[in-house]
């Protein structure tokens, strides 16, 4: 019979780590007599970063004293002790290729439920010393697993574990944890992992993503940046204009995904070129492309395209990325969107219009005033065409709204979550957002309340994301720069989302040693598998890597951090 050896629990801290300071909970130690277990935590326990860990469906992690006496012998250490891997539980008889996923087990007065591996991110490499950790614990099968709190009770060392229900596709721990980590994964068994209730939501998203087979490898395209000839430039209000792009021979572009983005590269009297990235707003099938930029008061690249393009000029645009995209289904949609955030959603509506979806179709903008409304007569024009479409628009700066021809719910102030209460948008709808982080708070949050899954909002930041991990604490940023030394004369290599090109030099020992030396964001993924840094899964493809890319890898390839483009490589070989 399974045994309950130690109840560990700790407090988050402030951990120096590589140069930074990380909020984390990893320090767990063993506490002694009865604790209470409830549905979120054990009673003195916490977490540090509560995106990865914690929560309803991660409440309890669960490590086994046969892995404790594997990596003794492994890594060639005498020092683990309960607690160590940062587990709650410390157990004697619950292999992970053994446990199953949908499993429930009675230790003392609680029940508990198996609902994924466990995340495995950096902190676990923090915690041992052990930097690949994350990384080995993948790869030699033994990752432990979290625990949902089906009933809650007191538990104690020694307290027996008993098993009372077996999980309903019998799929181990260990199998599922290499079905999303590691390459050559089974088919069958991601039929299975897909038909488990007791699967955390998050995980099963990243399942369905993989069912779907559209690895990023096989999108069109083209490699590195190639020039696009301006074709037009249309104002839209007065600090957004949109930028019509088409190839130079006048052949089709390749068809984009909606809510899919661009990279352009332009010289602005620098001494580098300076990129970033802007969501298409044009139909998904139209022949040329259409990025809309709003003027920032101080944005470089911004101001240029304002005021220096000019029809007929060409620029260097890398292909469309992003996995913020309409996916396939039938069920209903609802497109979030503040200030120039429309443009993805907007991309997202002109494929629904398209097709005359019949699905009904929310589509929620906010902008400050009428006047900075962009795009409002063409959204009003695309959802006339859908049989069952919404609109509902919020100005936050007017101090009163009049109503206007063929505006239905208008409204002054933020969105509330009584506003969305009235809209009755089903928990079946899948929710797109995007917005500034703040907005995109405040709405998930009133989604979620409204019943919708956290596996149906999904979520783009239009404004520049935070170059660091989750967790760790606020510090003085470092702005992207140029490498220190001579200029080096191999292959461009440029970080899309940070801004800077900076030529490949031999004496660089990987990608991931240059972006560190530019003091780029530096949690990296060649586009499917795991971060490298904190192992967090990235699904849009077939292989997974655990270790930085030792050379720079084909031309075109994109590495991205945690589903999230925070930082992405386009190269020019």
């Amino acid at each position: 019979m399974a045994t309950l050896l130690s109840v560990n629990v700790g407090k988050p801290k402030d951990v120096s780590w590589q140069g930074r300071t990380v909020h984390t909970g990893a320090w767990k130690a063993p506490v002694p007599g009865r604790r209470m277990v409830r549905h979120l935590n054990i009673d003195g326990d916490g977490q540090g970063d509560l995106a990865g860990h914690g929560g309803e469906n991660r409440a309890v992690l669960v490590y086994q004293l046969e892995s404790y006496r594997y990596w003794e012998k492994e890594l060639s250490r005498q020092d683990l002790t309960p607690g160590s891997f940062g587990e709650n539980f410390t157990v004697d008889g619950l292999p992970d290729d053994e446990v199953c996923i949908g499993d429930r087990y009675r230790i003392g007065e609680a029940e508990f439920e198996v609902t994924q591996p466990r995340v495995t991110c950096y902190r676990v490499g923090m915690r041992l010393g052990e930097p690949a950790m994350a990384s080995l614990l993948v790869a030699h099968h033994r990752p432990g697993f979290y625990l949902r709190v089906i009933t809650e009770g007191h538990v104690q060392a020694g307290d027996d574990i008993t098993r009372t229900r077996q999980g309903p596709e019998v799929l181990s721990v260990a199998d599922t944890d290499a079905l999303l980590y590691l390459p050559d994964r089974d088919p069958a068994k991601l039929r299975k992992a897909l038909s488990i209730p007791a699967l955390s939501p998050g995980w099963q998203q990243s399942f369905r993503e993989l069912a779907q087979g559209e690895p990023p490898e096989q999108e069109p395209g083209w490699p590195g940046f190639t020039s696009l000839r301006v074709a037009r430039i249309v104002p839209e209000t007065p600090s957004v204009t949109s930028i019509h792009l088409d190839a130079t021979d006048g052949s089709p572009l390749p068809e984009a995904r909606p809510g899919q983005y661009l990279s352009i590269r332009v010289t602005t009297g620098k001494d580098a070129p300076a990129v970033r990235s802007y969501s298409l707003s044009s139909a998904p099938g139209a022949r040329t492309y259409r990025i809309s930029v709003k003027r920032e008061p101080h944005g470089q690249v911004s101001g240029y395209l304002h005021a220096c393009l000019r029809p007929g000029d060409l620029v260097d645009i890398a292909s469309p990325r992003g996995t913020f995209v309409l996916e396939e289904g039938t069920g209903p949609v609802v497109l979030v969107s503040a200030g120039i955030g429309a443009t993805p959603v907007l991309a997202m509506l002109h494929r629904l219009a398209a097709v005359r979806d019949p699905r009904p179709v929310w589509w929620i903008h906010t902008a400050r005033e009428r006047a900075e409304h962009v795009f409002a007569a063409e959204s009003r024009a695309l959802l006339a065409r859908l049989p069952h479409g919404h609109a509902y628009t919020s100005y936050t700066a007017a101090a009163e709204v009049t109503r206007r021809d063929g505006e239905a719910h208008v409204r002054q102030g933020r969105p509330t979550a009584r506003w969305l209460a009235e809209m009755a948008i089903p928990a079946v709808a899948d929710a797109y957002l995007c917005g500034p982080p703040a907005f995109m708070d405040a709405l998930g949050g009133h989604l979620r309340a409204q019943g919708l899954g956290a596996e149906r909002i999904h979520t783009e930041v239009f404004s520049a994301l935070p170059a660091i991990n989750p967790g760790i604490t606020a510090e003085p940023a470092v702005r992207p720069h140029q490498p220190p030394g001579s200029v080096a004369t191999g292959p461009l290599v440029t970080f899309a989302r940070s801004g800077i090109s900076t030529p490949w030099s031999p004496e660089r020992a990987s990608l991931l040693d240059l972006a560190e030396a530019c003091d780029v964001p530096t949690r990296w993924s060649c586009r499917t598998g795991v971060c490298h840094t904190c192992v967090t899964p990235i699904v849009s493809g077939d292989i997974a890597y655990t270790t930085p890319p030792l050379e720079p890898p084909e031309a075109g390839t994109a590495l991205i951090c945690c589903s999230r483009p925070t930082t992405e490589v386009v190269l020019d070989l």
